[in-house]
């Protein structure tokens, strides 16, 4: 199943990746530029900062031809040069951002990660940095042949689906499900105390239903864990009836690897070596399975977000 391409031409997000070395694997543009938020004064206009993450094979080749071509964008690390900074880019949550780059009458702001840091973010939740924002609506820009990266950026979406499932009670609506994803990579994060807006999933999901129904359609129809009724976008979860603890196993051996890690440093006593799938089938039988989930993906977010954030201070200068 191909990642679905959200409509709109997208020209002028493209014209922005012609200053850029073209060896790129993915670019997406995402956020308050690219989609109208709720609470967001300038919705769509041109005070909006443009964020682009772009995914290259090889960091050190493509740091190199951007500094021939943008050593401005660069903060005092450019003088390291290419390699250095491809060190300092594979730190925390493994995508080096430049900032505050004036291009074509608009500020923006992009980041730089590989591509295998990319695909093991978006199959084992390693920090949920990317992987989060690939599980909201993004402008894909350009995306190569790679067919482990494509199988990657779905397989994010289904962990998605499956984690906000054992979060959510046994009947919920659309919007509950996609509120429930779009917080997932802000759980734990700590910059959502002390300086997001704290109405920030609601502000994304309530005027991009569309887009997010456009991501997540066809994995809710395909999903024999739901019933999922379209025509009143309401979703109604089979494995969540009580006296059905399988069910939720099964959507527990589902999740990242990461994310299940997390689960059983969380719930098993320390010292003690014990099996996940032991962890795990002991967790489905736990009223609370929804808030060790919940627990077990703030951990790997809070970890990732601060190291990110320390790093922006040398990035950014």
């Amino acid at each position: 199943m191909a990642l679905p391409v959200l409509s709109s031409s997208g020209v002028g997000f493209r014209r922005v990746l012609a200053h850029f070395p073209q060896e790129l694997s993915l670019a997406f543009a995402y956020g308050s530029g690219v989609f109208r938020q709720a609470g967001s004064s300038a919705g769509h206009g041109e005070d909006n900062m443009l964020d682009f993450v772009f995914a290259v094979d090889d960091s050190v080749t493509w740091h190199m031809m951007n500094l021939q071509k943008n050593r401005s964008h660069y903060s005092f690390l450019k003088v390291f040069g290419p390699k250095q900074i491809s060190s300092i880019q594979s730190y925390g949550a493994g995508i080096y951002y430049n900032t505050l780059v004036p291009c074509n009458g608009r500020m923006i702001k992009y980041g730089v990660i590989s591509t295998d840091t990319l695909i093991d973010d978006l199959l084992h939740w390693k920090t949920l940095y990317v992987a989060g924002r690939l599980q909201k609506p993004v402008k894909i820009l350009t995306q190569n042949e790679n067919s482990k990266l494509q199988a990657a950026l779905v397989s994010n979406l289904k962990s998605a689906v499956t984690a906000a499932f054992l979060m959510l009670p046994e009947s919920f609506s659309e919007e509950d499900l996609y509120m429930q994803i779009a917080g997932l990579s802000y759980s734990g994060d700590f910059r959502m105390v002390i300086g997001e807006d704290r109405w920030k999933v609601q502000n994304i999901v309530k005027p991009n239903v569309p887009h997010f129904q456009k991501l997540y359609s066809n994995i809710l129809q395909d999903s024999p864990q739901v019933v999922y009724k379209h025509h009143l976008g309401r979703l109604e979860a089979s494995f969540l009836l009580p006296n059905i603890p399988e069910g939720q196993f099964t959507q527990l051996m589902a999740l990242p690897r990461t994310l299940q890690q997390k689960i059983t440093s969380l719930v098993g006593p320390p010292g003690k070596n014990r099996d996940v799938e032991e962890i795990l089938l002991q967790v489905a039988h736990d009223p609370d399975c929804g808030l060790v989930v919940h627990q077990g993906i703030s951990g790997i977010v809070r970890s990732s977000s601060i190291v990110q954030s320390a790093k922006t201070i040398l990035t950014a200068g």
